[in-house]
């Protein structure tokens, strides 16, 4: 899909002339194109939850709620966590821990910092190996009681990988698109994203280049896009 887009957007580019998108620009800008639609995920779906309580949303193929998710889950993964002086670190590419698992089958609850204090100090409330709890802190997180020092993994949502698109260097002219290369990486989003890349790319490339048509044009899709979506 990456090169698609790529092509896509020279050509809005290079109809106005508006100059030239090297290789690396674009790959940062496809960068952060596809972070802020990743991160759009979980705000559409908490909308169309929201909408679903208030029965304002379809079922099946209009179910929007479920279909954030589905695309949300492909950057699900289940991962050991690594002990360090009694503390778990949480993977480089965690976005968002969805549970925390003690012993492969136990939930492991999750307590705010300014709570985890009063929980420890509280007879009735102290965690055990039956009723573990955790605290975050950054891209680490504590697990009570101090007594579990293995067995712990965690069931996160990962950020996705940076798009890269690969080239060939021919000498002259464009740069010849190369998906054998060791460091390509195609975008991870669905492929019904790509018009919203698209968009987004361009409003990156209008800033840069200091075009305002160019940006103007990618607004006026990612709007588009959005009525769509609903």
């Amino acid at each position: 899909m990456i090169d698609s887009v790529r092509n896509t957007v020279l050509s809005v580019v290079n109809k106005g002339n508006f100059g030239y998108i090297t290789p690396d620009d674009f790959n940062l800008y496809a960068k952060q194109a596809q972070i802020d639609i990743f991160e759009d995920y979980f705000y559409q779906y908490n909308t169309w939850i929201l909408k679903q309580n208030n029965r304002q949303s379809g079922s099946g193929y209009a179910d929007m709620a479920l279909l954030a998710e589905e695309v949300i889950d492909i950057f699900s993964k289940t991962v050991v966590l690594t002990n360090t002086s009694n503390k778990f670190n949480l993977p480089d590419d965690f976005y968002h821990i969805s549970k925390v698992i003690y012993g492969g089958s136990k939930q492991v609850d999750r307590v705010s910092q300014d709570k985890i204090l009063n929980i420890l100090s509280s007879n009735l409330t102290a965690p055990s190996t039956i009723y573990p709890v955790y605290s975050q802190e950054g891209n680490i997180i504590t697990v009570y009681p101090s007594t579990i020092t293995t067995g712990i993994s965690s069931q996160y949502t990962r950020t996705p990988k940076d798009p890269k698109w690969t080239y060939m260097d021919i000498g002259s002219g464009e740069p010849l698109f190369d998906a054998s290369n060791s460091d390509y990486q195609d975008f991870e989003l669905p492929s019904t994203d790509e018009s919203l890349l698209v968009s987004k790319i361009l409003q990156f490339a209008g800033i840069s280049i200091r075009e305002a048509d160019v940006y103007t044009f990618g607004s006026q899709e990612e709007n588009k896009n959005q009525q769509v979506q609903g």
